[in-house]
């Protein structure tokens, strides 16, 4: 058995050890995706929004599961919208199309959007497109990246220096960069192996400048893996290790950073199975992004978190209710999921009775008198609508009726008790039977 298939299994006893040790109930955190299982968190500020993309685990995945990438995006860092498939392993023509679409990274340039994708065990390419939205198109029909040891070649994470010069970091269990060129599908001069990786460096490498300062974030230690950095004073190093962004401990097991400045706060992505162990107790490659803000010394060392929070970061924005929100956008829900088509877009479905969604920071402002919803409905049911929180104040409840299947879309309407200020919103489902509607959007007047 070669140290790599070593190491894996050891991760997967260890987890599943985690797993039956570890009662459902005692899971408090909340990941900040829950209709699907996402991982490998990579965000991306632009234009005063955050752009969240994620690798995909399958819901029936147990093992690693993986064939295409999804998008997500925040203007105030609790609610968050989903935007369904950005990517898939079917966009690389070279590639067999049926699993291994691992942790990506997207960054700007130009006004051209490169999305570097690695297939696990074919190579690391990348996509480009107009917008950060998609849709991405493979530019080379192959690898970006040739050598000979293509199943190490995983998690690649690209820099724009000041100088204008791109660098590429990826690679398990080494660390390895090359210099891009200025159109970011090419690539100059040698692969360089980091001579001295950091200390306990696993995977998933996260390269970014602040202040002055270049940090090299990454997987760290197993088993099991927390979230470790280095510092230098160049992009291609010495690196210096500096501990811990999120401390490895038995909660943690599997890990890979993202790290991002937003409306003058500082957060670390990570990925958890914290989601799946509300479900169950077996394991399952099934993992959820988690997110934290993390706070910088006058060093610029990082101060270490020991885990994710149970409420997560306070929200950096609102949500205007008078415009329409996308059902997809929620701080937290539980038992719904998220489906797309071409007519809406993506939307809520498998609502059942007892689900909800919770919207956070939402500005009423001077008074909200009536809501309404786009549905569709086989068999009909209602939504309470409560403030603050799933046992909160009722404002109303909506009576959604059936629309004659769950393809047709027909918009609700009911009266609320006047709401002002700023407020979560929890909209609770009842009805009998299982899909009780879709959800499209919905709106306050």
């Amino acid at each position: 058995m070669n140290t790599k298939i070593n190491s894996i299994v050891t991760i997967c006893l260890f987890t599943m050890t985690a797993f039956n040790g570890m009662a459902q109930s005692s899971i408090k955190q909340k990941p900040i995706i829950q209709t699907k299982y996402t991982a490998d968190p990579a965000p991306m500020v632009h234009n005063d929004t955050v752009f969240l993309y994620t690798s995909h685990d399958e819901d029936d995945a147990k093992g690693f599961k993986m064939k295409d990438w999804l998008l997500y995006t925040s203007t105030d860092m609790v609610n968050w919208t989903e935007h369904g498939v950005v990517a898939s392993l079917k966009d690389f023509s070279w590639v067999k199309p049926d699993n291994g679409a691992w942790a990506i990274q997207c960054i700007e340039r130009n006004g051209k959007f490169y999305l570097y994708a690695p297939m696990h065990g074919q190579g690391i390419g990348v996509l480009v497109s107009d917008s950060p939205y998609g849709p991405f198109k493979d530019p080379l029909g192959k690898r970006l990246i040739e050598d000979n040891h293509i199943w190490n070649d995983i998690d690649p994470s690209p820099i724009i220096d000041d100088d204008g010069q791109a660098y590429l970091y990826w690679g398990n269990p080494d660390v390895y960069y090359i210099k891009l060129n200025k159109d970011m599908i090419s690539t100059s001069g040698e692969i360089v192996k980091v001579p001295t990786k950091p200390k306990n460096y696993q995977e998933g490498p996260w390269i970014y400048k602040r202040q002055g300062n270049y940090y090299l974030s990454y997987a760290s230690t197993c088993c099991p893996e927390g979230i470790g950095y280095a510092m230098s004073t160049t992009p291609t190093g010495p690196w210096e290790y500096k501990g811990m962004v999120v401390e490895a401990s038995e909660k943690t097991r599997g890990n890979h950073p993202g790290i991002i400045d937003y409306k003058g706060k500082s957060y670390v992505f990570g990925h958890s199975y914290d989601l799946l162990k509300r479900e169950t107790s077996t394991f399952y490659e099934r993992r959820s992004v988690d997110m934290d803000e993390i706070i910088y010394n006058a060093d610029g060392t990082i101060k270490t978190l020991s885990y994710w929070s149970v409420d997560g970061p306070k929200a950096v924005g609102t949500i205007n209710p008078f415009k329409r929100v996308e059902a997809e956008t929620m701080a937290w829900s539980e038992g719904v999921k998220s489906d797309k088509n071409d007519k809406t877009g993506v939307f809520v479905n498998q609502i059942d009775n007892n689900d909800y969604i919770e919207v956070q920071a939402v500005d009423f402002n001077k008074g909200a008198k009536s809501f309404q919803v786009s549905a569709a409905s086989t068999t009909g049911g209602k939504i309470e609508i409560h403030l603050d929180t799933k046992e909160g104040e009722l404002l109303g409840v909506c009576d959604i009726k059936s629309t004659g299947d769950l393809n047709t879309w027909k918009e609700f309407k009911t009266k609320v008790k006047k709401i002002t200020g700023v407020h979560n919103v929890v909209f609770v489902f009842k009805g009998d039977g299982a899909s009780l509607f879709n959800l499209d959007w919905w709106m306050f007047k």
